[in-house]
């Protein structure tokens, strides 16, 4: 596997992350304060067009790494959790690390 697909995995896993954190606090507001109707629609489209990206590389990360359904859903639906994207991309990265051309760990097995 090359190291660009996890990259790629990582980056929008962070991504999605965070605009789901920022979106959440907009609705605070929203809900909580009357405040940032705006806002909230603006932050909302953009998250929900980043997450079917995130979707997509989280996809083909599975796909690549041949991860049973549960284990991809697993790590689909970690993307909809505040906060769960940040913990499940370390331990994806910990596992598919090894599975990637030219990386020091698959060097040190090979």
């Amino acid at each position: 596997m090359k190291k660009s697909v996890l990259t790629r995995y990582r980056v929008m896993a962070y991504v999605t992350a965070v605009m789901l954190l920022a979106l959440c606090t907009a609705m605070v507001f929203k809900y909580g304060f009357d405040a940032g109707a705006d806002t909230t629609l603006v932050i909302s489209q953009i998250h929900g067009a980043l997450f079917i990206i995130y979707v997509i590389f989280a996809f083909d990360l599975g796909q690549k790494a041949r991860w049973p359904f549960g284990k991809l859903l697993w790590v689909l639906v970690s993307g909809t959790v505040p906060l769960a994207a940040f913990f499940v991309e370390r331990r994806v990265v910990r596992e598919v690390e090894p599975m990637i051309e030219d990386s020091p760990v698959a060097a040190a097995k090979a």
